[in-house]
């Protein structure tokens, strides 16, 4: 009797490559219909207006997003305008450290392409790991196109490292970076940060500076490209808090910084 009851239990191995593969089909519509339903949810997120006050005398104003931001309608994003004010960029999270990419990125780099609207790529910066290492992350994963605007490196903590390790990380990123593209990479760090640990040596790039509760202008000791005044925007389209910032220029200013 035990070895045809053997015999039994051996024919039902053939099972297994079906349960995984109904498995894995089971994984892949639950997942489409999660992201579709993310995105009914995202088109039908309206706001009367962007729910901050915006400084005064600035032309171009824009956000940044990242996975944080669950799932972005884009048309909704583009289309609205509250007074003579609308997005006219968006920042997108591409990386993290030396393997990671954001979840959204992928989606979020092509829709804001398709919705025109003008979109830069950034790295989050963590200072333990080696600098061209993670440039080569962001590399491999974002290919810019003209139109597009610089890449940027998000640097915001120390993480324990001397602050000389870490300035000499950053330039392992920021050269490894303009070589591949051939365009000079946005620093983006807080006006407290860049002032304290990153300073003159850096003061040749381009500076996306964060400085909250400011009226008028970031207090940083240099020139700035952006600034990020607002943690706490909406914007039809986004579910989810948004930051909100400007651009230190008119539209031919801001031409003449895309990628050619």
């Amino acid at each position: 009797m035990a070895k045809p009851a053997a015999k039994k239990k051996r024919n039902r191995w053939w099972l297994i490559p079906f349960i995984i593969v109904a498995l894995l089909c089971a994984y892949i519509a639950a997942f489409y219909w999660w992201q579709q339903q993310s995105e009914n949810k995202a088109k039908f997120t309206m706001y009367p207006g962007f729910g901050i006050e915006l400084p005064s005398s600035y032309a171009i104003h824009g956000i940044d997003v990242s996975t944080f931001q669950q799932t972005v309608y884009w048309p909704s994003v583009k289309s609205m305008q509250v007074k003579d004010v609308k997005v006219g960029f968006v920042f997108i999270k591409a990386t993290e450290g030396l393997l990671n990419t954001d979840k959204q990125f992928r989606r979020n780099w092509q829709q804001v392409k398709a919705a025109n609207i003008p979109r830069g790529a950034y790295h989050f910066f963590l200072a333990t790991k080696d600098g061209k290492a993670q440039a080569n992350n962001f590399i491999n994963r974002v290919k810019l196109e003209p139109g597009d605007l610089p890449p940027v490196l998000d640097v915001e903590q120390l993480y324990g490292v001397a602050p000389a390790l870490m300035q000499q990380r950053v330039k392992a990123w920021l050269q490894t970076v303009e070589a591949a593209y051939d365009i000079k990479p946005i620093i983006y760090s807080s006006a407290d940060f860049y002032n304290r640990y990153l300073g003159k040596d850096f003061d040749d790039y381009p500076l996306w500076v964060a400085h909250y509760f400011e009226q008028k202008q970031p207090h940083v000791e240099r020139t700035w490209q952006f600034w990020q005044h607002s943690s706490i925007g909406h914007v039809n389209g986004i579910t989810t808090n948004v930051d909100f910032n400007v651009f230190n220029g008119d539209s031919a200013a801001f031409k003449t910084i895309l990628v050619k």
